[in-house]
């Protein structure tokens, strides 16, 4: 009796070889999605900077279009251009809206969207 209970305490436990490829096929897929976003996220920031920059220095929409065609030059913007952008004027103040969209192939017919939109203020 004795010898059974200690039999049952130090029962073996951990992870089982397919848990182990399970976690590690989990992992490799997280670091692979991780790796083709984090530049796409990068850019959408350079967006939103060139869009504010824009917005500041443009009174007309041809001189908004161009100042978010420089800063796209700059911060090598490729998703987006200044013909893509909206502009328009709200309290005698420039506005610039946009949208677009950027794709990630996963394997086969699968695919992650990520939309962006963004108003200036």
């Amino acid at each position: 009796m004795r010898m059974q209970s200690i039999a049952r305490r130090t029962r073996q436990r951990g992870l089982s070889f397919l848990g182990l490829v399970f976690l590690a096929v989990v992992a490799v897929s997280v670091v692979a999605i991780g790796g083709q976003s984090v530049p796409i996220f990068i850019e959408y920031q350079a967006v939103i900077k060139a869009a504010k920059k824009a917005a500041r220095e443009g009174a007309t929409v041809p001189e908004v279009r161009a100042s978010f065609d420089r800063s796209a030059t700059i911060d090598s913007i490729t998703s987006i251009q200044g013909k893509d952008l909206e502009v328009t004027k709200h309290n005698e103040r420039v506005q610039v809206s946009f949208s677009y969209t950027r794709e990630i192939h996963l394997a086969g017919p699968a695919y992650l969207v990520y939309r962006f939109e963004k108003q200036t203020p």
